[in-house]
């Protein structure tokens, strides 16, 4: 049994909320780079060299990349040989995000009820997913969710009859229909299978995936190709512009289904794409 305090929980999460939201990830800014060499529009190329800019000053001036500094969203898995001392982990995460979006200068854009929308003025209470491993560790997996891309997301409960077509058809459409407002160029996580609720918590999960990887099983992989390129032939490229890239990748996640059903959701992100990853 190892055991760890809850204020190295939080320690952690604050700096994780400040890193994730003043600096890009290497994933990113090298796919970045890459489409500034490969965009066939002079317009769109020159966004593009604007937003990589845009990424620097943050990166040295340590100020955020994007106003809208997100909703914390974490995805925790816990070892069971693992014994958290003093605050529960999650309230150890919350006064982490507390401190970081305090700290760090970063926007409070969480409201305490969706409809008397009062702001609760320390970015909490973050989303969390948990999941329990084996082993003595804790691993921390942060993502500052911004509604302009959040707000774009789709899910679909397909039915299994509709195949593979069906599954490009409404991730290209779901696209498509966002447009410009996810500030492109995009990443675009797509969950597969569960239920309603799992598919949209996969789709979310596949963001914080670095996009230098592909999906492990072949198929899969190979999918995320074919969508890739279908997105990028819609024409919307970096912030809406025009161009041939409107998507810098397509991560995909699955899980097993009912014999009846074919869930998909799509979840967004902007050109930053904001993760973070620590291991206690």
């Amino acid at each position: 049994m190892r055991i760890i305090n809850s204020e190295t929980i939080s320690d952690t999460v604050k700096q994780m909320c400040i890193n994730a939201n003043c600096h890009i990830n290497s994933d990113i800014r090298q796919a970045l780079e890459n489409s500034v060499k490969t965009e066939k529009s002079d317009i769109a190329r020159g966004v593009l060299e604007n937003l990589l800019k845009n990424a620097d000053i943050a990166h040295i001036t340590e100020v955020p990349i994007c106003q809208d500094t997100g909703m914390a969203v974490f995805f925790i898995e816990i070892g069971n040989d693992v014994f958290v001392e003093g605050d529960t982990i999650t309230d150890a995460v919350n006064k982490g995000v507390a401190s970081g979006y305090t700290e760090g200068y970063l926007r409070k854009s969480v409201v305490r009820d969706p409809l008397d929308r009062v702001n609760t003025n320390d970015n909490t209470p973050a989303v969390i997913y948990y999941d329990f491993v084996k082993g003595d560790k804790i691993k921390i997996t942060f993502s500052p969710k911004g509604f302009g891309s959040e707000n774009k997301g789709g899910l679909k409960m397909l039915n299994p009859s509709d195949g593979i077509d069906g599954i490009i058809d409404f991730v290209v459409e779901t696209v498509r229909k966002a447009g410009a407002n996810p500030c492109p160029p995009m990443v675009v996580g797509v969950g597969i299978g569960g239920t309603m609720d799992k598919a949209a918590q996969l789709s979310k999960k596949a963001l914080t995936r670095s996009i230098d990887t592909s999906n492990e099983k072949p198929f899969y992989a190979e999918l995320e190709k074919t969508l890739l390129t279908k997105i990028n032939k819609l024409g919307i490229g970096p912030q809406g512009m025009g161009g041939t890239t409107t998507a810098l990748a397509v991560n995909i996640e699955t899980f097993p289904t009912h014999i009846a059903g074919l869930p998909v959701a799509v979840n967004i992100n902007c050109h930053a794409t904001r993760h973070s990853v620590e291991i206690i």
